[in-house]
């Protein structure tokens, strides 16, 4: 096998070329610093941003001018179960008035209202109409216009980067190992500063919104490796909306732009159900809320042909689905020919958003291991119990900055570390040796993995289905050991797929374990035998892999937010409950 290594040498590395490492890297260049390297496992512009549809949240009042970011901080909690990091989540909700006005001078084109100003649209779980869009590709009109001012700003960038190794000695980081799996050459990469930025772990599951080839868990698997600590994992979000035929199109997303735009959720008899789950707030409750009542139709029987149920916007006009859903549009025509305009669609819950990941610092997204930064998707603290919809892209936008703030003061003081050869040598010798296999096929143990968790681990949960998925992931762990795969480097698509799966099988243990312990029902994690919220479970369960590579659990305070943001919380519950709609 060719053993020959590409060696580059940077200041700034960014792991991940999605929304939040390309945001950083504009900031580390605005902020003077040049040797800025970013590195994806996809080719730019193709990251998992660009499938974020409804929009981005900042609470300008432009619609409902009552709004402002005491409002956001209190939906983001509410949705999180209070499990949310307080500080987290005012940070963001702080940072996002300033900020959506930066991506707008930048050039991303959002709808506008009469008057000029950015218009919003009203998301499950908001009190107020804040969710900034363009049309329903939000997510790609940001990234695209990421990418643009990247090249404008010159900043190097790899693609088809794989990483399977942090290059950290004694608490501080050197770079990273990995392979370019166009070329077949391994890569090395020493950097003062690295960030991970590559999403989140939906791919463990069978029926997800992320492309197969993104969000399987890099981020997890790595920091575990390295001593880290992981916060959250067993809150996984099932977006509700997810279509369910063809084949080839189930579990790809529907835009919760959907229902914000008026759409109703029937069942087979052609009732509109929410009304049974949430008369008061209906399609417009919170995903967790909505993705059960949509399960438990389905659970029921009440289901459409394909097993679904129906998502109904035809009694909006032509022109105004042309103009608020042209994407939808195109989606369900080239998936099964069907026309929105004038059908209804088939929909079922999908995963499609990581609550859980990384502990980071959550002014700066610095971890525990000098030098390393992690942002995005790839952490946890903002989210808790239940994302609130419009916060993934707003995440990933302020955190992308801050982290690139923080590096930008801190960089010039900090020493190229020497990387550990030692390391680099077992790491080629491990990833030789997952050649050496006989017998099991990775692309039929990835689908067995990922029907696992969707049978075991999904919508609603309970202790029998959780051992047995413990259990037989124990199983795939071992058949994965001696999975077969042809020899070489370069685009071999079963070498990705067993790294995929060393990193989405210890995702799904730390998933399985955090979930079995956690014995409450709370925001997206739904106990069916635990049907309660208590109160003794308002803790955040941190996961950590031992020097036995066992994962060992233990409980942590939730970090609350600030006595401003307390005050306002308590006079609004006085006022009126906890929702005001």
């Amino acid at each position: 096998m060719n053993e020959k290594i590409t060696e580059y040498q940077t200041d700034v590395l960014i792991v991940g070329s999605g929304g939040s490492g390309l945001r950083c890297a504009i900031e580390l260049c605005d902020q003077g610093i040049k040797d800025i390297l970013v590195i994806g496992k996809c080719k730019l512009g193709e990251a998992h941003t660009k499938e974020a549809e409804g929009g981005i949240n900042a609470a300008l009042g432009n619609v409902d001018k009552e709004d402002n970011w005491l409002w956001h901080v209190k939906d983001t909690l509410s949705e999180s179960g209070y499990l949310a990091n307080g500080k987290q989540a005012e940070l963001v909700c702080k940072n996002m008035i300033p900020d959506i006005q930066e991506l707008q001078t930048m050039g991303v084109p959002f709808n506008q209202t009469k008057n000029g100003k950015i218009n919003q649209r009203q998301f499950g779980g908001q009190t107020f109409n804040r969710t900034c869009f363009v049309g329903d590709y939000t997510g790609k009109a940001i990234l695209e216009t990421l990418v643009k001012q990247v090249q404008k700003r010159k900043i190097k960038n790899l693609e088809n980067i794989y990483v399977t190794q942090l290059l950290a000695s004694k608490g501080k980081i050197s770079g990273i190992f990995g392979l370019d799996f166009e070329s077949g050459q391994f890569v090395q990469i020493q950097a003062k500063i690295v960030v991970l930025a590559t999403g989140g772990y939906t791919r463990v599951y069978k029926t997800a919104s992320s492309d197969q080839f993104v969000n399987t868990g890099d981020s997890i698997w790595l920091a575990l490796n390295a001593g880290l600590e992981l916060k959250d994992m067993e809150l996984v979000q099932f977006h509700p909306t997810g279509m369910v035929w063809p084949e080839e199109a189930q579990g790809k997303l529907i835009t919760e732009g959907v229902r914000s735009e008026g759409g109703y959720l029937t069942n087979s008899k052609g009732e509109r159900f929410m009304q049974k789950y949430d008369s008061e707030r209906m399609e417009l409750s919170t995903r967790d809320r909505v993705a059960r009542a949509n399960f438990f139709e389905i659970r029921t029987g009440n289901t459409t042909p394909h097993g679904g149920v129906w998502l109904d916007i035809t009694h909006r006009t032509p022109e105004y689905i042309d103009e608020r859903l042209p994407k939808m549009i195109q989606q369900f025509k080239q998936y099964g020919n069907v026309d929105i305009k004038t059908e209804k669609m088939e929909v079922a819950p999908t995963a499609h958003y990581s609550m859980g990941g990384i502990v980071i610092q959550p002014e700066t997204g610095e971890t525990k291991i000098k030098g390393l930064y992690a942002i995005g998707e790839a952490t946890a603290g903002l989210h808790g119990g239940n994302r609130l919809g419009g916060n993934s892209l707003a995440e990933i936008i302020v955190w992308g900055k801050l982290a690139g703030k923080d590096i930008a003061k801190k960089v010039k003081k900090f020493k190229q570390i020497k990387v550990n050869s030692k390391i680099v040598q077992n790491e080629i010798e491990r990833i030789q040796n997952l050649f050496s296999g006989t017998k099991s096929n990775p692309v039929v143990l990835r689908t067995e993995l990922q029907k696992l968790m969707w049978n075991h681990a999904g919508v609603v949960k309970n202790e029998k289905d959780l051992q047995k998925g413990l259990t037989e992931l124990a199983i795939l762990k071992e058949l994965t050991k001696n999975a077969k795969i042809k020899t070489g480097l370069k685009n071999n698509l079963e070498l990705i797929t067993v790294l995929d799966l060393e990193a989405q099988l210890a995702t799904s243990e730390c998933i399985l374990k955090s979930a079995l312990a956690r014995k409450e029902s709370r925001g997206a994690h739904y106990r069916e035998d635990f049907l309660k919220t208590k109160k003794e479970w308002l803790v955040n369960l941190i996961c950590r892999q031992d020097l036995k590579g066992k994962i060992k659990l233990t409980k942590k305070k939730v970090v609350k937010p600030s006595a401003e943001v307390l005050k306002f919380l308590k006079k609004i519950k006085e006022k009126y409950g906890e929702w005001k709609n």
